[in-house]
C-alpha cells in the first residue's frame, strides 16, 4: 500500500491555490493554513508528477508482519441453536466445511456454546465434524454477545483455527464483527462462493457495489480468518457415520460479565418464512394493481407456493419487507421457482441461485434472468399466466 504526503513547510497561500486546481478529483484542499488530502483520492499521483517541487511525495506504507501460517489449523462453524434446535445454517456451513479442509487437508471443527452440549453434539458429529468443541454453562443457555465473544475468544487463543464461519442471521451478524476486532481480523459478510488456496487463505467472494461486481477478498496476514454466510446459500450435507469426538473445554476461567442482561422471553408467532418453501412465485415490476396480485396468488395457490417479489415492489409498498428475494431480502432455494416480470439484476439473484428448478416469464428476450433460467418464456405475462392457470386447473380436474 502507498499514501501521498504532503509536506506542509513548503505550502504557502499560492502554492495551496494552485494545488487545489491541480487535482481532477477535487481530492486536494486548503484549510486553517493546512494542505490535506480528503477520500476523494484516486491515487493517480498527478500532483506528485506535476505538483509543486517538495510538496507533495509518495510514500509506501510498511508490508504487515508475516504470519506463520503453519500455527493455525482446522475450519470452525460456530453452531448457532434456539429454542427450535441447531440452526440449519450450522449444518450447511459445516458441508462447506468440509470441502475447504479437503483442499489444505485441515480437520473441521464445530463450536458449542451451550447449558446442555450433549442435546446437540451428536447430531452435529453425524454431520462430519473432527471435533465438537463444547462450552458449557447455565449462562449459555440464551445468547448474549458479550459472554459469547469471551467464550469465542477463548476458543481460538487456545485452538487456533485459521477459518471461522458463522450464519449470516441476525445473530451470527452482532457476535462475528466483536470477535473479529478483538483479533484485529478480517471478516467478510454475506459470502456467496468459498474457496481455499493451498496456503490457506480462504477466498471470500461476495457482491459489492449494489451487487454490480462480485469482490473477491482474502485475508493474507491475519488470522484467524472469519466470515458470515446466508441461509440456503450452500446445500446441506448429507448425514454420515459419525467419527468425531467431543471437546469439553474449562468453561471456568471465562468472564460472564456483561453490560446487558435477559429480562424475558417473548416467543413470535409462527410465521411462513419464504427461506424454507418448496415452492415460490415471484414477482417483478409489472404487477401493480390488485388484480395483478391476485392472478398471481391463484397460481401459487394452484403451486402450494409463496408469493415472493423483487426489491421495487417492497419499496412501493406492495410487497412484504420478509417476501423479498435477494441481497437485501431473503435467500430462498426451492424447489421451483416461477418468477413473472423479473428480469433477473445480479441483485435478485444472488438470492436464488440455490433453486432446483427456475421458470420465468418475462417480455424482454434479454432479460439476465434468462442466464439462470432453467426453462423461460419471452412474452406478455398477464397473456401467458392466465393460460397456464387454465392448464394447470384442467390437470387437476377443477374445470
Amino acid at each position: 500500500m502507498a499514501k501521498i504526503k504532503v509536506n506542509q513547510s513548503k505550502v504557502t497561500p499560492e502554492i495551496a491555490e494552485k494545488s487545489v486546481k491541480l487535482c481532477p478529483f477535487n481530492a486536494i484542499y486548503y484549510q486553517d493554513g493546512v494542505l490535506g488530502i480528503n477520500e476523494a483520492c484516486r491515487m493517480c499521483k498527478i500532483c506528485v508528477r506535476k505538483g509543486p517541487e517538495g510538496v507533495f511525495s509518495l510514500e509506501e506504507e510498511e508490508a504487515a508482519p508475516a504470519i506463520d501460517k503453519s500455527q493455525w489449523v482446522g475450519i470452525a462453524v460456530f453452531i448457532e441453536h434456539g429454542a427450535e434446535g441447531i440452526h440449519p445454517v450450522s449444518f450447511e456451513l459445516i458441508g462447506k466445511a468440509r470441502e475447504l479442509a479437503e483442499v489444505i487437508s485441515h480437520p473441521v471443527y464445530a463450536v458449542l456454546f451451550s447449558d446442555n452440549a450433549r442435546k446437540y453434539t451428536d447430531e452435529i458429529l453425524s454431520y462430519g465434524v473432527d471435533k465438537v468443541y463444547c462450552y458449557e454453562h447455565p449462562k449459555f443457555r440464551h445468547f448474549n454477545v458479550e459472554i459469547y465473544t469471551n467464550a469465542m475468544e477463548h476458543f481460538i487463543n487456545n485452538v487456533k483455527p485459521t477459518v471461522i464461519l458463522y450464519g449470516g442471521t441476525s445473530l451470527g451478524r452482532s457476535f462475528a464483527p466483536r470477535v473479529a476486532a478483538r483479533f484485529r481480523t478480517g471478516l467478510t459478510a454475506d459470502c456467496t462462493i468459498l474457496g481455499m488456496k493451498p496456503n490457506t487463505d480462504l477466498i471470500q467472494n461476495r457482491p459489492a457495489f449494489g451487487g454490480n461486481i462480485m469482490a473477491g477478498i482474502v485475508c493474507p496476514n491475519h488470522r484467524p480468518q472469519m466470515a458470515t454466510v446466508r441461509y440456503k446459500i450452500f446445500k446441506k450435507p448429507e448425514k454420515t457415520t459419525p467419527f468425531g469426538e467431543v471437546v469439553m473445554m474449562d468453561a471456568a476461567g471465562l468472564s460472564f460479565k456483561a453490560g446487558s442482561r435477559l429480562l424475558a422471553v417473548k416467543p413470535k408467532p409462527k410465521e411462513i418464512d419464504i427461506s424454507e418453501a418448496d415452492a415460490i412465485v415471484a414477482l417483478g415490476r409489472p404487477f401493480k394493481t390488485p388484480a395483478d396480485f391476485a392472478m398471481a396468488q391463484e397460481l401459487a395457490d394452484l403451486l402450494g407456493a409463496q408469493i415472493a417479489g423483487t426489491r421495487p415492489l417492497v419499496e412501493a409498498g406492495m410487497i412484504d419487507p420478509r417476501k423479498q428475494i435477494g441481497l437485501s431480502g431473503r435467500t430462498v432455494a426451492p424447489k421451483l421457482l416461477i418468477t413473472l416480470g423479473v428480469s433477473g439484476a445480479v441483485q435478485f439473484t444472488a438470492g436464488m441461485t440455490g433453486s432446483e428448478l427456475v421458470f420465468s416469464i418475462c417480455s424482454d428476450p434479454n432479460s439476465p434472468i434468462f442466464n439462470v433460467a432453467h426453462f423461460g418464456l419471452v412474452g406478455d405475462l398477464f397473456e401467458i399466466v392466465p393460460k397456464l392457470i387454465d392448464e394447470i386447473k384442467a390437470q387437476k380436474g377443477m374445470e
